[in-house]
């Protein structure tokens, strides 16, 4: 099976249950996604397939075969991107546990436009952040948005 992950191609067979996860972290040594709560409820282990977010602690590696998967180490690979620097300037990340997870739905959300602050809102409301930064992350992302779509 081929997997492109942040823009490399790879050349897997993955057991038939094992999950995007754990290829990611343990296959690929990519530990920026995180394993957090294991049922799709905290986005910890948020990644982009095709684009779209989703929880790789719910999607088997061998469903996202031949797709274009980004992770947190794919995002702006040597330096941060606006929406990373406007994180780290807003004091929106804290612990920065929930970090990878938000940064790739709101580069899924960036990339479709610019987002209103609902949006911003309902899009990042399945990411879990534990330091309740809530309304910082929420200003960073508006602010990142002024500057277009991330890489």
């Amino acid at each position: 099976m081929r997997f492109r992950v942040n823009g490399l191609d790879y050349d897997l067979n993955p057991e038939a249950d094992r999950l995007l996860v754990d290829l990611l972290r343990e296959g690929f040594g990519l530990t920026g996604t995180k394993r957090g709560c294991e049922d799709g409820s905290c986005g910890a282990c948020t990644v982009l397939v095709e684009g779209e977010p989703r929880h790789a602690c719910l999607t088997l590696a061998r469903r996202v075969s031949g797709k274009e998967i980004t992770t947190i180490e794919g995002v702006s690979p040597g330096r941060l991107s606006h929406l990373q620097r406007s994180l780290v300037d807003s004091g929106g990340l804290q612990c920065g546990f929930c970090a990878p997870g938000m940064i790739l739905t709101a580069v899924a959300l960036l990339r479709r436009g610019k987002p209103t602050r609902d949006e911003i809102r309902e899009a990042i409301s399945g990411n879990f952040c534990r330091c309740t930064g809530y309304a910082k992350i929420i200003e960073a992302i508006e602010r990142a948005a002024e500057e277009g779509p991330t890489p």
